[in-house]
C-alpha cells in the first residue's frame, strides 16, 4: 500500500520524467493577487506565467501545492469535505494541450499507480467533442464518458467571474464499486443520491481535473481561441490516498489517521460507533492540520481576513472537541503531530514550530476564559427566542468571541433562524471591523488599465545606479491610457528602465524626477501595480510630456540613502530580536520608509526592559564594527540550502537577491529585494522608539537610523539641557534633582491629604447636627469639598460610625464629575432600605449609573449642575421605602 508521502513524490517524479520543472508549493497567504485571501489552486502562484506577465522558468511546471477553501469550513467533519488540502498538478503553459494532458493523466494512474483503467470514468464538456474522441483513442469506452453542463465541466468566465482565459475540463472520477454508496442503479460520476448513512454517496469520487484553457472571454459574452492554449490540472493528494488506500473516506487513511488517534486519546468515545461522534472527531483533527498550516504560513487568530479564518477554524475545533468531552487544551498535541508528520514535505512547519504552538495555546486559552459565558448567553437566547436577531450575533462575535457561523451551527442544531443582515448591520456600525473578504477584493480596473497598455516589463537599474535615460512607454492619468499629459496634471508614468525602486518588501517606493527636454515631473511615489511593471506616480511641474519622449530619471538620493539605512536596520533588528528572544521570531511585516521603520513580528509578550536594551545595544555593536553588507543571487531552493530567512507574504521568483550581514561570521542572511546600505557603519546608530502588541502572537517596534537617530539624540540633549537649566543643576544631577522633587512632592500630597481630611471631618461633623429624622430614621444628604472618591467614602464610614443607625447620602465634584456615596447601616437592611437601589435612582437624575451593595453602594453622573438635585431625592425615597414597608 502506497503512502501519501510516496504518492505525492511519485507524482512530481513523473512529471520531471516528462519534462516538467518541479516547482515549491507557494505560501498559504497568495502574493500579488488582490483577488483572493488564501491560496485555493495550485494554479495560483502560476497567473503571471499564464496571464503573460511574466515568463515561467519553464513551459511544462509540476507541484504539489497547500491550499485553502474557506467555504467548506462549517460542513467539515462529513466524509468529504475539507479545508487544507494538497493540490498534485501538472501545467503546460503554451505547450502540450489536451492529447498530451490526457494521455500523461491516463499513464500516471495506471502505470505508476497501477490504477486499472477500468476503474475510470470521464466526465467532459457537453461542447467537448475533441476531448471525446481523444478519451476513447486512449481505450475509455464510450459508456464511460459522460457530458455535463458548465456547472459541472467548465473552468473560468462566466461560470467563474465575468473575463479571462476559460474552457472546458474533463475529469477523471475512480468508481470503488457497486457495492459502496447509494446502490442504485442510477449511480454514476457526481452522483447525489443520498446513502443510508444520510451522506452523500461516496461511489464514484472525482479524482483529477484536467483544464482545457483554449478560449478568451469578454464581458460582452464573445469568445475568441487563445494563441497558445494552455493545461491546469490538479488532482487532490487526500483523494488519490483513499484511492490508493481503499479506504471508506480520507480520515481513514495515513493523512489523517495519526490526527484522529491523537484526539481518540482524549476522549472516551470510538471512532466508527456513531456518525454524529465521528463528525465531531474528523473536525477536530481536519481543523488542527487547517490551523497547524496556516499558522505556519504567519496567520495569527483576529476579526478580520485571513486571522478570522483561522480564529473560526480553532473556535470550532474547540467547540467540537467539548462536544466529545475534551476539556482540556489539545491543540499542541495535535500539532505536533501535524509538523512532526508533514515536516518533511514542508519544512516551514518544523522551522516555525515554536511560533505555531504559542499562537494555537493562546488562542485555545482566550477561546475557553470566554466561551462559558457566551455559551450561556447563547443557551438563554436560544430558549427564548425564535430567531436570534443581529445584535445578539453581534455581541456573541464581539464581547465572547463566538464566529457567526458557529452561532448559526448551534442555532441550526435547535432549528433556530439568525439574522445574518441584522448581524451585517452592526458589523457595518463598528466599521473597524471586518468580514472574510472585505480587504481582498482587488482594485480590478487598475490593473485592466496597466494590461492594456501592453507594455513590456520595465528594467530596474536602481541596484547599480540613481539616474538613467529612458523612454516614456506609458501614461495613465485619471484611470485612462493618454499619449500626452500638462502642466499641473497627476500623472502615473511607465519608463522602459527606471532606477525608481518601487514599493515592495515593506520598503517604500522611491521619489525624485523626471527630466524631459523642456518638462520635469515630480515622482512622490513608485509601485508595481501588476507583476514587472513599474509605475511612477507624480505630478507635472514644468512643461508637457507625451508618449516615447527620452527622459532622464533621478532618484533623489538623500531619500534613497536613508530609507536603504532604516531596510538594512530591520535586517539587524530581526537578527537580534531572534538572538534576545528566540528562533520563534519571524517578520510578520515592515513599514521601511525615510524617516522611520516599523517591524512586526510573532512573539507571545511584551519585550522586558532588559531585553530591549540587549536588542539595542547588539545592533549598535554591529554597527561600530562596520560589517560588509554584500549582495548576491540565487535559486531560492539554494537560498535556503545556505541557510537564509525567507517570509511569508513575500514574492519570490526563480532567482532570489540576498542580502548578507557578516564580518567574518555572519550575523544576518535573508532574501530581500529591497536597497540597503553598503556597510552598518553608514547606519550611524539605531534607537528603538517603541514597542507595543498588533495582536494575538504579535509585537511592534519602532524605530529610527541614520540622520532621524542623530536627530533624536540632538532633541533629547536639547531637551536635558533646557531641563537642566529650569532646575538649575548639572545633566549629571538631573535624575537626583528630580526624585528629590518627587520625594518632596509626595510628602506635601501627603500632608495636604492630612489636612484635607480633617477639614471635612469638621464638616462631617456639622452634617451630623443637622441630620433629617424622617419617622425615626435619621438621614444625612448632603454635599462636601472631597477631592477624591476615596475621601468620600473615608468620610461615610466616619459619619456612619457616629450615628450608629440611619442613612447616608453624600456627595461631591470630583473630576468635573458627580459622585454620591449611599451607605445604610445593617439595622436598617431587614426594613427593605437598599443602597444599590438608591444609588441607581439618583444617578438616573445626574444623567449617570450606580449601584452596589444593600448596605453601600455608589452613583456617578455626567451633570454636575444636578448634584443637589439628586441628593435632595434620598429623603423623599426613604419615605417611600417606609410606606411600602
Amino acid at each position: 500500500m502506497m503512502t501519501s508521502s510516496e504518492i505525492r513524490e511519485s507524482f512530481l517524479s513523473f512529471f520531471e520524467s516528462k519534462g516538467h520543472l518541479r516547482m515549491q508549493s507557494s505560501s498559504l497567504i497568495p502574493v500579488g493577487d488582490p483577488t483572493l485571501l488564501l491560496t485555493i489552486a495550485g494554479m495560483n502562484q502560476f497567473k503571471p506565467f499564464f496571464s503573460g506577465q511574466q515568463t515561467p522558468p519553464n513551459k511544462r511546471l509540476t507541484s504539489a501545492q497547500k491550499c485553502f477553501r474557506t467555504p467548506d469550513i462549517d460542513v467539515v467533519g462529513d466524509a468529504t469535505h475539507n479545508t487544507l488540502f494538497e493540490m498534485l498538478g501538472n501545467f503546460s503553459i503554451g505547450d502540450y494541450f489536451k492529447k498530451d494532458a490526457i494521455g500523461f493523466a491516463l499513464e500516471f494512474l495506471t502505470q505508476s499507480l497501477k490504477i486499472p483503467v477500468e476503474k475510470f470514468n470521464i466526465t467532459i464538456h457537453d461542447t467537448d467533442d475533441e476531448a471525446f474522441e481523444l478519451w476513447k483513442n486512449v481505450g475509455i469506452p464510450e459508456e464511460k464518458i459522460h457530458r455535463f453542463g458548465d456547472s459541472d465541466n467548465w473552468w473560468g468566465p462566466p461560470i467563474h467571474g465575468e473575463e479571462g482565459p476559460c474552457g472546458p475540463c474533463s475529469e477523471l472520477h475512480y468508481d470503488f464499486g457497486e457495492s459502496r454508496g447509494c446502490l442504485k442503479s442510477s449511480c454514476g460520476p457526481n452522483c447525489e443520491n443520498i446513502m443510508t448513512s444520510g451522506e452523500t454517496c461516496t461511489r464514484y469520487v472525482e479524482l483529477w481535473n484536467l483544464v482545457f484553457m483554449q478560449y478568451y472571454h469578454s464581458p460582452d459574452g464573445s469568445r475568441v481561441a487563445l494563441p497558445a492554449p494552455s493545461i491546469d490540472t490538479g488532482m487532490g493528494l487526500e483523494r488519490a490516498t483513499i484511492v490508493m488506500q481503499d479506504s471508506p473516506t480520507m480520515y481513514e487513511t495515513d493523512i489523517f489517521q495519526p490526527l484522529i488517534k491523537e484526539v481518540l486519546q482524549k476522549t472516551h468515545f470510538k471512532y466508527g460507533d456513531n456518525l454524529e461522534i465521528d463528525y465531531a472527531i474528523r473536525a477536530v483533527a481536519e481543523h488542527s492540520r487547517s490551523a497547524t498550516f496556516l499558522t505556519a504560513d504567519g496567520v495569527v487568530p483576529s476579526n478580520e481576513g485571513r486571522g478570522y479564518v483561522l480564529r473560526r477554524v480553532i473556535r470550532r475545533a474547540i467547540r467540537l472537541a467539548m462536544k466529545i468531552g475534551i476539556k482540556e487544551s489539545f491543540m499542541q498535541n495535535t500539532a505536533n503531530v501535524v509538523i512532526s508528520q508533514m515536516k518533511d514535505a514542508y519544512p516551514e512547519l518544523i522551522n516555525n514550530k515554536d511560533f505555531i504552538l504559542s499562537v494555537l495555546e493562546l488562542e485555545e486559552e482566550r477561546f475557553k476564559q470566554t466561551y462559558e459565558n457566551g455559551y450561556m448567553v447563547l443557551e438563554q437566547s436560544l430558549t427564548t427566542n425564535k430567531t436570534l436577531s443581529g445584535q445578539i450575533l453581534f455581541q456573541l462575535w464581539d464581547t465572547y468571541g463566538f464566529p457567526v457561523e458557529v452561532t448559526e451551527e448551534i442555532a441550526s442544531e435547535k432549528n433556530i433562524s439568525i439574522d445574518i443582515d441584522g448581524f451585517k448591520d452592526e458589523m457595518e456600525k463598528q466599521r473597524n471591523r471586518a468580514r472574510e473578504n472585505s480587504n481582498f477584493s482587488g482594485d480590478f480596473g487598475k490593473v485592466k488599465i496597466y494590461e492594456d497598455l501592453n507594455a513590456n516589463p520595465t528594467t530596474f537599474v536602481g541596484y547599480d545606479s540613481l539616474n538613467a535615460t529612458s523612454e516614456i512607454v506609458g501614461i495613465v492619468r485619471n484611470s485612462t491610457i493618454q499619449n500626452t499629459a500638462q502642466k499641473d496634471d497627476e500623472v502615473e508614468i511607465i519608463l522602459d528602465l527606471t532606477p525608481f525602486y518601487s514599493e515592495g518588501g515593506g520598503q517604500v517606493g522611491d521619489k525624485g524626477k523626471i527630466f524631459g527636454e523642456t518638462s520635469i515631473i515630480e515622482i512622490y511615489d513608485t509601485k508595481e501595480i501588476i507583476p514587472e511593471i513599474i509605475v511612477h506616480y507624480g505630478k507635472v511641474i514644468k512643461g508637457s510630456i507625451k508618449l516615447n519622449d527620452m527622459v532622464s530619471a533621478e532618484v533623489d538620493p538623500f531619500n534613497r540613502q536613508d530609507t536603504a539605512r532604516n531596510h538594512t536596520a530591520t535586517h539587524m533588528l530581526h537578527a537580534a530580536l531572534r538572538e534576545v528572544l528566540g528562533p520563534h521570531v519571524r517578520q510578520a511585516g515592515s513599514l521601511v520608509t525615510a524617516d522611520r521603520l516599523r517591524f512586526d513580528f510573532s512573539h507571545m509578550k511584551p519585550i522586558s526592559n532588559d531585553e530591549m536594551t540587549k536588542i539595542q545595544s547588539i545592533v549598535n555593536k554591529i554597527i561600530r564594527e562596520n560589517m560588509s553588507i554584500t549582495r548576491s543571487e540565487n535559486t531560492y531552493a539554494g537560498a535556503l540550502d545556505e541557510g537564509a530567512l525567507a517570509f511569508f507574504g513575500d514574492k519570490y521568483g526563480e532567482k532570489v537577491r540576498l542580502i548578507e550581514i557578516s564580518n567574518g561570521s555572519r550575523f544576518s542572511f535573508e532574501v530581500c529585494g529591497g536597497t540597503h546600505a553598503h556597510s552598518t557603519g553608514e547606519l550611524g546608530a539605531i534607537y528603538i522608539i517603541g514597542e507595543s502588541s498588533i495582536g494575538a502572537g504579535m509585537r511592534r517596534i519602532e524605530a529610527v537610523s541614520g540622520r532621524e537617530a542623530e536627530n533624536l539624540v540632538q532633541g533629547n540633549f536639547k531637551l536635558l539641557s533646557k531641563i537642566s537649566n529650569s532646575l538649575n543643576v548639572p545633566l549629571d544631577q538631573i535624575e537626583e534633582k528630580i526624585d528629590s522633587l518627587l520625594n518632596q512632592f509626595e510628602e506635601n500630597s501627603k500632608q495636604i491629604d492630612i489636612l484635607e481630611e480633617k477639614l471635612i471631618v469638621q464638616e462631617a461633623k456639622s452634617l451630623l447636627k443637622s441630620a433629617d429624622n424622617i419617622n425615626g430614621i435619621n438621614v444625612i444628604s448632603a454635599t462636601l469639598n472631597a477631592s477624591s472618591a476615596n475621601l468620600l467614602r473615608k468620610t461615610g464610614d466616619w459619619i456612619k460610625n457616629q450615628i450608629t443607625s440611619g442613612v447616608i447620602a453624600i456627595g461631591a465634584i470630583i473630576n468635573d464629575n458627580p459622585m454620591i456615596i449611599i451607605m445604610v447601616t445593617k439595622d436598617l437592611l431587614d426594613t427593605g432600605i437598599n443602597a444599590s437601589e438608591i444609588a441607581k435612582k439618583v444617578a438616573k437624575e445626574m444623567d449617570g449609573g450606580g449601584g452596589g451593595k444593600a448596605e453601600m453602594a455608589q452613583a456617578g453622573g455626567k451633570s454636575p449642575s444636578k448634584l443637589n438635585t439628586a441628593l435632595s431625592m434620598v429623603p423623599t425615597l426613604i419615605k417611600g421605602y417606609q410606606s411600602n414597608s
